[in-house]
């Protein structure tokens, strides 16, 4: 008899297989559908396809599920979001850290003209123009947890609001740092022997010098960056991920989760840019610029409008949220 504490999904799945499937067919969300590749319309339903796939999300064998007196097999299921979901090349919840403690790894942004900005959607994003930049170094990956809470037990500094006891939760080592502030992000990349990027170096970090929309091109991509869109198809609940699960999202430095994932910090005031008409009482040295989207930003940007690496935002540098992160920059010299 299977026990309380077995997944309620995973107890629909089996009887859904077992009763309705006379021909097992055999799906993945590794093939690009996300849940919807076994469970049609909702992942919280029966599923219409089972196979090895299933292991994917849940944790388990199916086919090993399904034979009798695998009972002890089936504890083991676990929700899909904790699963490797589509486009992800690590699980959303790790047990431990591939990356440790200590400071980001660092990228060479070669000096040289880029293209900034657009003159196709929102006011404060153009006018497109070229901009001349140095050497200079920026993170691979947005600083993660595990990361900050050795500045904040090093610096006796306060942590995040998503800690608890000091410790971040539960397998996300990994994942991006958030509810910090533009204070806070500043004074860990002085702690690390780094500073905050400016918007234009960030730009550029995710863009590269041939005038892109997204770090990988331009067309968008659901499963190379963690985005709202995505949580959407994949009728989830969404998250932070873990940086640098995205692979095909990386930029043409070798820079990771530039779209989505978390909204970082620049050291840069939101201010016009040269040739800008557009008259508002935001510009000007009250807001710091953020960049990058997120994985969650819907109520503002309607799922996705984040995504391209010229957008930008605005917040008082006071602001911790739960899609407010950052990574370091350092001057090449």
């Amino acid at each position: 008899m299977l026990k309380l504490g077995l997944s309620y999904r995973l107890l629909v799945c089996v009887f859904a297989v077992a009763t309705f499937s006379p021909l097992v067919l055999f799906a993945s969300p590794s093939q690009g559908d996300g849940c919807q590749a076994c469970h049609k319309d909702d992942p919280h339903k029966k599923p219409i396809h089972a196979g090895d796939g299933c292991k994917t999300c849940h944790g388990v064998d199916m086919k090993k599920a399904l034979e009798p007196g695998a009972e002890s097999v089936l504890e083991l299921a676990s929700p899909p979001a904790q699963g490797l979901l589509p486009g992800m090349r690590f699980e959303m919840y790790p047990a431990g850290s591939r990356l440790g403690d200590a400071p980001n790894e660092m990228v060479l942004v070669p000096a040289g003209k880029f293209i900034r900005g657009t003159n196709e959607r929102l006011a404060d994003e153009g006018p497109q123009h070229e901009v001349e930049l140095p050497d200079y170094f920026i993170d691979k990956y947005e600083v993660t947890n595990l990361q900050y809470k050795k500045y904040a037990d090093d610096a006796k500094r306060r942590t995040p609001d998503h800690f608890e006891a000091r410790m971040y939760p539960e397998g996300k080592a990994d994942h991006p740092v958030t509810f910090v502030s533009w204070r806070d992000a500043k004074r860990y990349c002085e702690w690390a022997d780094k500073r905050l990027p400016t918007d234009v170096e960030w730009e550029k970090a995710a863009r590269g010098t041939d005038g892109r929309t997204f770090p990988w091109g331009n067309e968008f991509q659901m499963q190379a960056a963690n985005t709202p869109v995505r949580w959407e198809n994949l009728k989830m609940e969404g998250d932070t991920a873990p940086v640098g699960a995205f692979e095909a999202g990386v930029s043409p430095y070798g820079v990771y989760d530039m779209s989505g994932n978390v909204w970082e910090w620049t050291s840069s005031w939101y201010m016009a840019y040269p040739g800008n008409a557009r008259i508002t009482e935001n510009y000007g040295k009250k807001y710091r610029t953020l960049k990058g989207g997120s994985w969650w930003d819907c109520s503002f940007y309607q799922c996705g409008i984040s995504a391209p690496v010229y957008n930008r935002s605005f917040f008082s540098p006071k602001i911790q949220n739960s899609s407010f992160g950052f990574r370091c920059a350092k001057d090449a010299s």
